[in-house]
């Protein structure tokens, strides 16, 4: 909270986190148009939760003035995981008045639209142990006319030197100056990796921005959001945020294959998400987690060449097996003393996931992709049919990544099991009209005709064809039922499944306690929205793909007063879902912290606009809206740039005739990269 009490006083407030160190920045502009010189009441408070709520945080969170930096600290000694660290409030100005009580800023019964401590000429300076923690300091006096640049600093050392430390390298506003240009070139350069300008300025501003602004700020950085204040890292969760930075900041995605690779049993499963930095968190009988690892992996490598990371030792982890009567436990895992490659522990958690239930199918366990499904396979039987697909796709990138380094035997066996499984999946996961989401423990079907709530999920129609492992002719049937009636044009979404559980006998699990039609529960999950669109993209349906990418743009939720009155959410950042009940239809939740955004930005940079890195080449095969002539990309290489200038020249073939770089054509229809630090122009013509 930062409050400006004056009305004869402007402001202007602006906070960013350094790129280089634990610190925030809070500055304020001030001009005192009052006519006559006076004390303006500034006051800044950071409230304290250090390492539990903070109700609970009360008697434990010390507050102190410290002597050699004048910064306020506070600490929290009781939390063994945190004893060390250092809370730090400071500010720019020399004359500073503080206070570590939360109720002398606020007030008995206050509230901080009318904070006590405005009403006063300055803070008592009250500091130390129980107290209703926070850490808040009061400055300024301005002279009439005179303009003053406050700056506030809030962060957290590992202890008290490293909190000394920072205080005083960041105090005072030319740090803070710094910093923000800092920030500034960090972001032009990271959002501007692929510029796209096309005709269509809701995509332009959703791709040149905001999509790899949420997912690695709030995503990967943050990892926390209006509606999840959690902090953790999620297995799956962050392996599929950082794929979409293979562009932006490939050795973020490096960085988190190491990093989820070191929250690996011995036994090939993981933990389902954990805490920085002690990794405490849950391990589970969820099905999907570990796959994401050698998917992530075969990704990364085959963009990148860089197969230095599968030689990379990382320690495993240990930790009790789940007991097959236990949905998860949550506990500190200890750091293993065997060690293996990232290529061997992609190969464990390969092994991990081929298991299969009787048709032959993977084992969904306490869930799959969708935790909600928890109870489908709780007795050990239930199976996946999306899992299935999935398990195919990583076997078969996985497998050739396998071949090229070397290892013959273990490509062999991924081959193997793929046909295998496609066989499988052919055999008893087609339900006559679309394939089936999975079976429960006693066989029952979920997804099929015959049930009466979920009787169609999108993940399966959507992954037959992303995998490769669906027979043609039913992905397009597939298809066809996804479209006739899963996108709601109506609507303006794409649910998940429908019908939504409600009152059958149906038991999948923690879905069923949404309301139907919101979240998971039937409404639009717009991670799977967009994989639909994927799929309707790669499967040669272009038209269609531009129309459903309309339908969950969230910048088309908010371009109308109307359309925001019934979204009610964020428009310039993707939500997780968007409801479909009758009370609440069109409306969006979850904003900010969901995959979705980082999908979204892969599904218009890859699968529309055809971006694809094959380590020292590009290759662009941009599938088109029809009707639209022109698109530029502005594509950076390092430190190069590529002006890359798509037309489409009308005819009746609809793939790339022609590249054209530097002035000379280029036989394999791709593009070759260079780091020379020079621009390059390169035309791409589409028909012909």
């Amino acid at each position: 909270m930062f409050e400006v009490v004056d009305r004869g006083i402007s402001s202007t407030l602006s906070t960013y986190v350094a790129v280089d160190a634990p610190v925030k920045f809070v500055v304020l502009e001030l001009h005192n148009r009052s006519g006559s010189s006076r004390r303006i009441s500034v006051t800044g408070m950071l409230e304290l939760v250090l390492g539990t709520t903070r109700a609970a945080n009360a008697p434990h969170v010390v507050t102190e003035l410290d002597t050699k930096t004048a910064g306020l600290f506070a600490r929290n000694v009781y939390n063994s995981e945190f004893a060390s660290r250092v809370a730090f409030l400071d500010c720019s100005e020399p004359e500073r008045f503080v206070s570590g009580d939360r109720r002398e800023l606020i007030g008995r019964n206050g509230t901080t639209a009318h904070p006590a401590c405005m009403l006063r000429q300055r803070l008592s300076g009250r500091v130390g142990g129980a107290l209703d923690p926070c850490l808040a300091m009061q400055v300024v006096e301005l002279a009439d006319g005179e303009t003053g640049r406050l700056a506030f600093t809030i962060g957290s050392g590992r202890d008290l030197a490293d909190a000394r430390t920072l205080v005083q390298r960041f105090r005072g506003s030319e740090p803070a100056r710094s910093a923000f240009e800092a920030v500034w070139a960090f972001w032009n350069r990271t959002l501007g990796a692929i510029n796209v300008q096309t005709p269509d300025p809701y995509l332009n501003f959703l791709a040149n921005g905001w999509l790899v602004y949420q997912t690695l700020a709030c995503r990967m950085w943050g990892r926390s959001g209006f509606y999840q204040s959690g902090g953790a890292y999620g297995f799956r969760d962050q392996l599929q945020d950082s794929m979409a930075l293979l562009h932006a900041e490939p050795k973020l995605l490096r960085e988190q294959i190491v990093r989820s690779a070191a929250r690996q049993f011995p036994e090939g499963d993981v933990q389902h998400w954990w805490h920085p930095p002690t990794g405490r968190g849950v391990r589970t009988h969820i099905s999907d987690d570990y796959l994401w690892l050698p998917f992530a992996v075969a990704r990364y490598v085959t963009a990148l060449g860089d197969t230095g990371v599968l030689d990379e030792k990382v320690a495993f982890i240990d930790g009790r097996p789940v007991k097959a009567d236990e949905d998860s436990y949550y506990d500190l895992p200890v750091r293993s003393d065997l060690t293996a490659t990232v290529y061997e522990h992609c190969q464990r958690a390969i092994g991990n996931g081929l298991r299969f239930g009787v048709h032959g199918l993977p084992l969904i366990g306490s869930g799959d992709w969708n935790d909600g499904l928890n109870l489908v396979g709780e007795h050990g039987k239930g199976e996946s049919v999306w899992l299935a697909f999935f398990l195919y796709d990583v076997l078969v990138k996985f497998g050739a990544l396998a071949r090229a380094h070397g290892d013959v035997a273990f490509a062999e066996r991924c081959a193997a099991e793929a046909v295998k499984l496609r066989a499988n999946i052919e055999e008893h996961a087609w339900d006559g009209a679309w394939y089936r989401r999975a079976y429960f423990d006693d066989g029952t079907p979920l997804g099929s005709a015959t049930n009466l709530e979920c009787q169609i999920d999108s993940l399966p129609q959507s992954w037959a064809l992303l995998s490769g492992a669906g027979d043609p002719a039913r992905v397009e049937l597939g298809l066809d039922a996804l479209d006739q009636r899963l996108v709601r044009s109506d609507l303006g979404l794409v649910q998940l499944f429908d019908p939504p559980f409600d009152t059958s006998d149906l038991k999948p699990g923690y879905i069923k306690g949404y309301v139907p039609g919101v979240r998971e529960n039937g409404g639009q999950y717009t991670h799977a929205a967009v994989w639909a669109v994927m799929a309707f993209a790669r499967g040669g349906r272009v038209a269609r793909a531009w129309e459903v990418f309309d339908l969950i743009n969230p910048a088309r939720h908010g371009d109308t007063p109307k359309a925001i009155e019934i979204y009610k959410v964020e428009p310039y950042v993707v939500a997780a879902d968007v409801y479909t009940n009758p009370q609440h239809v069109g409306r969006g939740g979850w904003t900010w912290y969901t995959g979705s955004a980082g999908w979204m930005y892969q599904l218009i940079t890859e699968s529309l606009l055809g971006i694809r890195l094959e380590v020292d080449r590009l290759r662009v095969e941009p599938k088109l809206r029809p009707g639209w002539t022109h698109v530029d990309v502005h594509y950076r290489h390092h430190e190069t740039v590529y002006h890359i200038h798509i037309t489409d020249v009308g005819g009746s073939v609809r793939t790339v005739t022609r590249v054209h770089c530097d002035g000379t054509d280029e036989p394999s229809l791709t593009i070759p990269l260079r780091d020379d630090r020079g621009e390059h122009e390169v035309q791409i013509e589409i028909g012909g």
